[in-house]
């Protein structure tokens, strides 16, 4: 049998309070959650006026009574920003490889990967981070065909051939 947590009156009451503190705004909706279980509320109840799942109800109410308020202010998500570089290094960094483009030398995503894990001190088993960097820098990736596409098959340039050779 799973084990029931119980939240106090006193807890909702302190909890209520807490709600009202503006810094506290991004997680109201916690606070609120485990504020109407020790109101007496049942979880399904909290998950209609909520909108969060049962199991999820209970998950915040479990978290509340083993690590108590500071348990609620985090929602588990890291940060978004990953940035290796800022723009301004981003811009050095692939400065060097713009001047071997403009001297007549094209530089390879292979090339580039590389020089970004010496730079960043990371090394990387996938390019998709730098393909990644290099579309939020502007950087296309172009890659000559090996044939125009368009390209006649053998017997239609032989019979060209045969009809202007005249």
């Amino acid at each position: 049998m799973p084990k029931t947590y119980e939240v106090t009156e006193k807890s909702a009451q302190e909890i209520r309070v807490e709600m009202e503190r503006p810094e506290n705004n991004r997680f109201y909706k916690r606070l609120l959650t485990v504020a109407l279980r020790g109101e007496g509320k049942e979880n399904k109840e909290i998950s209609e006026i909520t909108g969060y799942h049962v199991k999820r109800v209970s998950q915040l109410v479990s978290c509340f009574c083993n690590e108590g308020l500071s348990a609620l202010a985090s929602d588990g998500r890291k940060g978004g920003n990953n940035c290796n570089m800022t723009k301004e290094e981003a811009a050095e960094f692939l400065g060097n490889f713009e001047a071997e483009a403009i001297r007549g030398r094209i530089p390879t995503v292979n090339e580039i990967s590389i020089a970004y894990d010496e730079k960043t001190g990371k090394e990387r088993k996938s390019k998709s981070t730098v393909y990644k960097f290099l579309h939020d820098n502007d950087w296309r990736i172009v890659v000559p065909k090996r044939q125009h596409p368009q390209k006649a098959s053998d017997e239609a340039i032989e019979a060209s051939k045969k009809l202007t050779s005249n």
